[in-house]
């Protein structure tokens, strides 16, 4: 009998090696897709290209820590609480007042049980002052309006959860920090009011590992009952 060529050789090992290449591609692309349901909730899910965090309770409606004209998904280990009165002084940015533009801060989420410093903060505004603000857009710049040393601001359209929105990303380049740093916020309009749900963070790296928090808000999004 004939034995095989170095050629016939060859090119069964560049078969096997081919295959086994696509059986792991195969793999990689599943362990890192949204899971197929559309859903956040599941670790290591992307939205966008950006990891979604893990569920671990929920925000906004009846009985929560925080009732919202919105309701959404927290990231595990996130502590939320309402926001009750005036607190003259934020250690995170150094001043933060409980009013801007058309909201007002009613509710803080915050990420220290979870390891990181900084919070997600939602801002909401009666029915009137929402229809001051207009569409989410509209909404989202009166709020933007009252922050300060802000530079690269990039508004984009965008879905919270169903729900149409406006959604901005930023540099805050105060002098009173040691180094610039990214922000962003989004807002939407529902019939009991505007909410602006924005994300800080103590610094560049910090609010990079809260990113997926607060993209599970966003893409849990709805109005809340009642």
């Amino acid at each position: 009998m004939r034995k095989p060529g170095r050629a016939a050789v060859g090119a069964a090992v560049a078969i096997g090696v081919i295959g086994m290449l696509g059986a792991l591609t195969g793999c990689s692309s599943d362990s890192n897709g949204d899971g197929g349901d559309g859903k956040g909730g599941e670790s290591g899910s992307k939205s966008g290209g950006v990891e979604v965090a893990a569920a671990g309770g929920k925000l906004g409606g009846a009985g929560t820590a925080c009732e919202l004209p919105v309701r959404f998904e927290l990231a595990e280990s996130w502590k939320p609480e309402a926001v009750k009165e005036l607190k003259g002084v934020d250690p995170e940015l150094g001043s933060t007042l409980v009013k801007q533009g058309p909201v007002t801060l009613v509710c803080e989420i915050d990420a220290k049980p979870a390891g990181h410093i900084g919070f997600l903060r939602v801002w909401t505004g009666d029915k009137g002052k929402a229809a001051s603000g207009g569409e989410p857009r509209r909404l989202l710049k009166a709020f933007m309006a009252g922050e300060k040393h802000i530079r690269d601001a990039r508004y984009t359209e965008a879905k919270a959860g169903d729900l149409p929105a406006a959604e901005v990303s930023y540099t805050l380049d105060d002098p009173s920090l040691d180094a610039p740093k990214p922000e962003r916020a989004l807002a939407v309009v529902t019939p009991r009011g505007g909410v602006v749900l924005h994300l800080g963070g103590l610094d560049t790296e910090e609010h990079k590992a809260m990113l997926p928090a607060y993209e599970l808000a966003k893409r849990t999004m709805a109005r809340a009952e009642g």
